[in-house]
């Protein structure tokens, strides 16, 4: 019983990743020795390539508000005023691309995205502000009901008094990463500490590196005793190395130099820094040509790499965004009618020669107008006078109310009663049966 009221108590009170987590030890020194926080991480060129994608991704797509009509189709609900809050200005101090890169950069490198709701009196949002990951929350009160905490600083917006502000949930979008227990998500960053910890240690082994000339260390050698060692080291240092390095060294008194030669090579710096760089793009599920790691991507293969990106890296983090949306921007009423979608089409497209082909199948099949392909294509449009909204087909195709049995009602009919119809008399106005025989023939082929 212990056991189950601590797990119990500890699901009661989920924290948020910055704040005293149950894994808040993942975070800072690593096994390299080198600290990883969100922010020296993002000194890292990978992670920041990797972040920059996926947050100008997101940020890039367009974002509209749908409701169903009454004939059960679709269509964008312009008049509402969530619609301009989303797709143009969440607040009057960013734009939507602003808004959402900000949201996923903190998704990213905090593993949530926290943005404060301002409603109007009758309940509609008004408003979108973005509040740092780091200065939140997330617990229950007496009652169980889930609740924000929020150290609010002058850097934020005017929408907060200064101090600890305590909000409801429904005062809050949130939209949390991959976590334990369903409410918080954990970040990325702490998650994977120890592959950017030697990612940093190898480029600040190679900065160094550098720095001293790309010249391993030596040692100086003296036939008598040293009296002070420590001067002498940073003589030679001050004298030889970082701009100083390759300058003709004088040495007195039988003083030699040894270098200690070890290639970087031979320490595998390169491959350790390359394969890092594949590593961190593993963490965010990032085609390595995207990152700049272009040896296994080849002109047969990079296209599908990039369908890849969006099927298998994005779709997943637009589901996050569409539901949390959906479920604290609408009203109860509003969530049977109305709904939020991200437009993914420009990243499918393909190239020109594909989506030609594919146009063709839909405008010869019926299910796309010439104004339906120019609009995909940021065309003008046909005046609808001049056809620009006709659904065609070919002429070889027909109804199917039109074909067959289904001319007649949908009734089967067999061979004995298309024949049970009136017939002349075969004996009547003709010397033989071949007329008769025709004629039946048509008014089967009428019938049937």
């Amino acid at each position: 019983m212990g056991i189950l009221s601590g797990l119990f108590h500890s699901r009661d009170k989920p924290k948020d990743s910055t704040n005293g987590s149950n894994y808040r030890f993942l975070f800072g020194g690593t096994t390299s020795g080198n600290r990883v926080t969100e922010q020296s991480a993002m000194q890292m060129t990978a992670v920041y390539a990797c972040v920059r994608i996926l947050s100008e991704a997101i940020a890039g797509l367009p974002l509209h508000l749908y409701h169903y009509t009454e004939t059960g189709s679709k269509e964008k609900a312009i008049k509402h005023p969530l619609y301009f809050l989303l797709h143009d200005e969440p607040n009057p101090e960013m734009t939507s691309f602003v808004f959402r890169e900000t949201m996923m950069t903190h998704l990213l490198l905090y593993g949530n995205a926290y943005s404060q709701i301002i409603r109007n009196g009758k309940g509609e949002v008004i408003g979108l502000y973005p509040l740092m990951p780091n200065r939140m929350t997330v617990d229950r009160d007496d009652k169980g009901q889930i609740y924000y905490q929020y150290l609010v600083s002058d850097s934020d917006a005017p929408t907060m008094k200064e101090g600890t502000v305590n909000l409801k949930k429904e005062d809050v979008l949130h939209i949390p990463g991959l976590g334990f227990d369903g409410l918080v998500g954990y970040s990325p960053i702490a998650m994977a500490k120890n592959a950017i910890g030697l990612s940093i240690a190898t480029e600040e082994y190679g900065a160094k590196f550098f720095a001293n000339g790309a010249t391993p260390g030596g040692i100086l050698e003296y036939p008598g005793t040293v009296k002070d060692p420590d001067r002498v080291r940073e003589s030679w240092n001050k004298g030889f190395s970082g701009r100083n390095s390759h300058k003709v060294a004088i040495l007195e008194e039988g003083m030699k130099y040894t270098p200690i030669s070890i290639s970087p090579n031979e320490a595998q710096f390169l491959e350790t820094r390359k394969f890092q760089i594949d590593e961190i793009a593993r963490i965010f599920r990032i085609p390595p040509h995207m990152v700049g790691d272009l040896e296994k991507s080849s002109f047969s293969n990079i296209e599908q790499q990039s369908l890849e990106f969006v099927k298998y890296t994005l779709e997943p983090w637009l589901m996050r965004w569409e539901q949390s949306i959906n479920r604290a921007l609408l009203s109860p009423n509003e969530k049977s009618t109305y709904f939020v979608k991200f437009n993914v089409d420009g990243l499918l497209r393909g190239d020109y020669q594909s989506r030609m082909s594919g146009y063709a199948t839909a405008r010869q099949n019926g299910w796309m107008s010439a104004n339906d392909i120019r609009e995909l294509e940021n065309l003008d449009l046909i005046p609808v006078e001049e056809g620009g909204n006709l659904y065609l087909i070919n002429g070889n195709m027909t109804k199917l109310a039109d074909a067959g049995i289904f001319a007649k009602g949908g009734k089967e009919q067999s061979d004995e009663e298309v024949l049970e119809v009136e017939e002349p008399d075969e004996s009547e106005g003709t010397d033989n049966g071949e007329d008769v025989v025709s004629q039946r023939d048509n008014r089967r082929g009428k019938l049937v």
